[in-house]
């Protein structure tokens, strides 16, 4: 019996925490807007061409917004050109000198990345606000376990959720004093445990939108693993408006796997789902260098659709059953192809390369399904 997997089940349904709505540039946050993701250049900012050429590769695997810092004059200045220059909006980094966040919404940027206790007197603070305000720039409070205000690691004697809640609450009265309230919040660790309870926490608390990571989660396999345990959790339970895996790693990666951790929980859907066996002795194709390749080679495609490669009969059948197109190994070379669960085809891997013949199928499929999207919204 074919099994209709698009349909909503109750044992699959995440209630996203309620939150209010903050636009970065055109993008919304919170209130019911998708999971929005995000990463942050690493080539010096005052080199704008290479910026720039960051930025768009991370526009490329799908990032929404990109953050950007801003340690120095020369760095906010240059956001000038480089928000010219691209299609994401920019969240410009701000740590302690003022006048960065003034210059970095004078020159583009779409969202001010501060922690107002750490930027001065509360004039100073005012005139950041105000910066915002004439520029129509979001804001983001970061609080990090590892740079905690020192009066609060006294009362408390280590980091801990208790000491990033009260430093958040105590920024945010910051800006609220200030009549200003178009902000998203972080309260960030590298420890998952400290990372999930401040997060709980500060859901409970408040209803700004929230800015979900593990800080300095580490290389890319160790932080892809410790994000997706820490940030799983949380989004899980509903908490969740925007995302940033932080990994040693090219900016790209962490695009690619907040993305993961998005479409594995049905929060997100971009590009192809690749459902796929660890193989084993019974396996009819190589199904390790089959998928390696698929997914370099399927990595244009941002129609969200689903693809099962399994190598042999025990569970092939079934995982086809649930995905538009599926590929199950059979004996002898000769391997059965399902479309939208039913069995379609043959393929002889003698005659036809499997890759090119699955990346053919996604591209047809991909094609009628923008054309059916096209004539709905017509």
């Amino acid at each position: 019996m074919k099994q209709d997997h698009t349909a909503v089940r109750p044992w699959r349904m995440i209630n996203r925490r309620k939150s209010r709505q903050v636009m970065v540039g055109n993008v919304p946050v919170g209130g019911g807007a998708p999971i929005t993701v995000q990463s942050m250049t690493n080539t010096p900012t005052t080199d704008v061409r290479a910026t720039i050429e960051q930025i768009h590769r991370l526009e490329a695997v799908g990032a929404d917004i990109v953050r950007v810092s801003c340690p120095d004059e020369e760095s906010s200045a240059a956001l000038k050109e480089i928000t010219a220059n691209v299609s994401v909006p920019i969240v410009a980094d701000i740590h302690f000198h003022y006048k960065r966040g003034i210059e970095a919404a004078q020159n583009g940027a779409a969202c001010l990345r501060i922690n107002p206790g750490n930027i001065g007197s509360e004039a100073r603070v005012r005139e950041v606000i105000k910066a915002a305000k004439d520029y129509n720039c979001s804001m983001r409070i970061g609080v990090n376990a590892g740079s905690l205000e020192r009066d609060l690691l006294e009362k408390y004697g280590e980091p801990c959720p208790d000491a990033m809640l009260e430093s958040a609450l105590r920024h945010i009265r910051i800006l609220e004093d200030n009549d200003f309230f178009n902000f998203k919040i972080s309260c960030k660790a590298s420890d998952v445990f400290m990372s999930v309870a401040a997060y709980q926490l500060l859901a409970e608390a408040c209803d700004y939108p929230l800015h979900l990571g593990i800080t300095e989660a580490g290389g890319f396999r160790s932080g892809t693993i410790k994000s997706s345990i820490g940030m799983g959790n949380m989004l899980w339970a509903g908490i969740g408006d925007t995302i940033r895996v932080s990994l040693s790693a090219d900016p790209v990666e962490e695009i690619k796997v907040g993305f993961d951790i998005l479409k594995s929980l049905g929060l997100r859907h971009r590009g192809v789902n690749v459902i796929s066996c660890p193989s084993c002795a019974r396996q009819q194709f190589d199904v390790i260098k089959t998928v390696e390749a698929l997914e370099e080679r399927l990595s244009h495609i941002t129609t969200p659709m689903t693809l099962s490669i399994i190598g042999c009969v025990v569970n092939g059948p079934g995982e086809a059953l649930m995905t538009d197109i599926g590929l199950t190994g059979g004996g002898n070379g000769i391997h059965q192809i399902y479309l939208g669960g039913d069995k379609a085809h043959r393929l002889n891997s003698g005659d036809q390369s499997i890759i090119e013949h699955i990346v053919a199928l996604v591209e047809e499929k991909a094609a009628e399904i923008e054309q059916t999207s096209k004539k709905q919204a017509a």
